[in-house]
Order: structure tokens, then C-alpha cells, then sequence
């Protein structure tokens, strides 16, 4: 019996030896970037190699995967696919379907690579991203490849991935090392759709008391100009102006009706706003409405 306890207890610390893993400092360091764009989060996380010295580009070899660590004349042959950066595999992922250089990449975690060449590079969207390096890379796992034109870039002794040329629905990523900037543009596309979705959605489980929400909805839909959902936005406004009257709302409705090329209405919401923020302390700043209004009224 004390044989086979024994037995049990060495297989169990062994097991957990055999699992165990020290967390130690790596020379090339990790960093995890992340960029909103509109309603679309884009993440990165790597490893950054520094060049020190070493001949990083050009060099010629006939393995497309690489076979080991410092095996070539240079660090990132070109026609090798390469983990776009050091260490695990570089991760690239988006919460919603987005266009890479204008092709679909869906929603998900991806392992980021890349195939360097002299006029042109291939960036790999993986469906592995949980190996280490690229060394079992296989074209079968890819999700989406793109080719992107490499540009010359100021000298970066670290390795970097980054945000750039930030907009309301597109971005830039740019891998960077030494004087190589390798630029590729990710796009969320139409966003207003799923937005609208999502305000639908939280008004419909929104609290009693919740006055904010449909403001913040309707003024989504009145600065983005989404006029086929003026109708809409105002039934947001109306169902709270029934629960509690605000000047904020009812201008907004205000510029909703006028928009909607209802003066009369547009008016007589206005005229309710003002006579309500006479008797709001502290007053309201009412003169954008104030003016507007002379504005509805000189076009009757």
C-alpha cells in the first residue's frame, strides 16, 4: 500500500515539475498595443528585438519556414516567413469583421506574420497564434494574406509595431525596424448599422430612470446625419420627455424635427426648451438654441 502511495505522489510532482514554468525577462520585450476605432478594438502584442548591429535584411534562402535561430546571413531572409517580431507568435486581433487593405479579415485572434521581399512583403493572418516563432508555420492555417509595398522609414534600432493615421473608421498598422516601415490599413467599414443595433438593444434593457441613454442615442444618430433614422431617434426622445422633460432633450428633438423639415414642430419644441431653462438653476447655456430658433422661425 505505502509502495503505491509512494508511486502516486512521485507521478503527481512530477507532473507538476514537468508543468511548471519559470516567468523570466526576456531581452526582447513584450508589448501589448491597442487602438479603438470607432466601434471596432484592434489589439497587438509582441515581442521587440533590438537590431544591434546585426544584418537584418536581404539576405537569400531556400527555407520558406525557418529552421532554427541564427542559421542565415541575415536575421529576417527574404521569402521566410517571419513571427513579426521575437519569441511566441506576434497576435493581432479585432472585435468586429474589418478589411485589411480592403480585403475581409472576421472578428477573432490571429497569428500576425510576415514574408519579406524586396519590392513587396506578404502579411499573414494566421489562424494559429499560440506557437512559438514560426517554425511550424503551415499556409493551410492562414486566414487571409495581404501584399503590402515596403517603405523607407527613419532608423529604429527597436522593432515596433504601431497606430497610425488614425480616423474615425480606419487605421494604419506599421511594423518598423531599422529603416523598413511595412504599412498596412485596416478598415471597420460601415459602423452605424451595428451602432444602432447597440442602441436599440441597451434601450430595450435600459433602467426606468436611465434618462441618459436615449439622449446619447439620438444625438449618435443626429451628428453622424443618419437622417434615414430621424424617426426613430425622436421615439427614443419621446419615451423619455414622458418619464421627465430635460432642455437637453427637447432641443434635441428640436433639431431633429427642424431637420426633418418640420418647422412648425421644430418650433414649438424649441419654444418648450427655453421656457423650460428658465426655470433650471443653474441656467442652461441656451443661446445655439436661441438662435436656431429665429433662424425656424424667419423660414415659415
Amino acid at each position: 500500500m505505502k509502495k503505491y502511495l509512494y508511486l502516486l505522489i512521485s507521478i503527481f510532482v512530477l507532473a507538476v515539475a514537468a508543468s511548471a514554468q519559470l516567468s523570466l525577462p526576456m531581452e526582447s520585450q513584450r508589448q501589448e498595443i491597442t487602438q479603438t476605432v470607432g466601434d471596432t478594438r484592434i489589439a497587438v502584442v509582441y515581442h521587440r528585438p533590438n537590431a544591434k548591429g546585426r544584418p537584418l535584411w536581404g539576405c537569400e534562402t531556400k527555407d520558406f519556414v525557418p529552421k532554427g535561430n541564427n542559421l542565415y546571413p541575415c536575421l529576417v531572409p527574404n521569402n521566410q516567413v517571419w513571427r513579426t517580431g521575437a519569441n511566441e507568435n506576434t497576435t493581432f486581433e479585432v472585435s468586429n469583421e474589418v478589411k485589411i487593405n480592403g480585403q475581409t479579415l472576421p472578428a477573432g485572434k490571429y497569428g500576425l506574420f510576415t514574408i519579406p521581399n524586396k519590392d513587396e512583403w506578404i502579411v499573414v493572418f494566421s489562424k494559429t497564434n499560440t506557437d512559438w516563432g514560426s517554425f511550424s508555420y503551415k499556409p493551410e492555417n492562414d486566414q487571409l494574406r495581404v501584399t503590402v509595398k515596403p517603405q523607407t522609414g527613419e532608423m529604429a534600432e527597436t522593432m515596433s509595431i504601431g497606430f497610425e493615421n488614425v480616423k474615425q473608421t480606419s487605421a494604419e498598422v506599421v511594423v518598423r525596424w531599422e529603416k523598413v516601415r511595412v504599412p498596412f490599413t485596416v478598415d471597420i467599414g460601415d459602423m452605424n448599422a451595428r451602432v444602432l443595433n447597440y442602441i436599440r438593444e441597451s434601450l430595450k434593457t435600459a433602467k426606468p430612470d436611465d434618462f441618459r441613454s436615449p439622449v446619447q442615442g439620438a444625438n449618435y444618430v443626429y451628428n453622424n446625419k443618419l437622417t434615414a433614422n430621424y424617426a426613430e431617434a425622436i421615439g427614443w426622445l419621446d419615451a423619455m420627455l414622458q418619464k421627465k422633460e430635460t432642455v437637453g432633450a427637447l432641443a434635441l428633438k428640436a433639431n431633429l424635427l427642424a431637420d426633418s423639415g418640420k418647422k412648425p414642430e421644430a418650433i414649438a419644441t424649441a419654444e418648450k426648451a427655453l421656457a423650460l431653462a428658465k426655470t433650471v438653476t443653474p441656467a442652461p447655456n441656451t443661446s445655439a438654441l436661441e438662435k436656431k430658433l429665429a433662424e425656424w422661425k424667419g423660414q415659415k
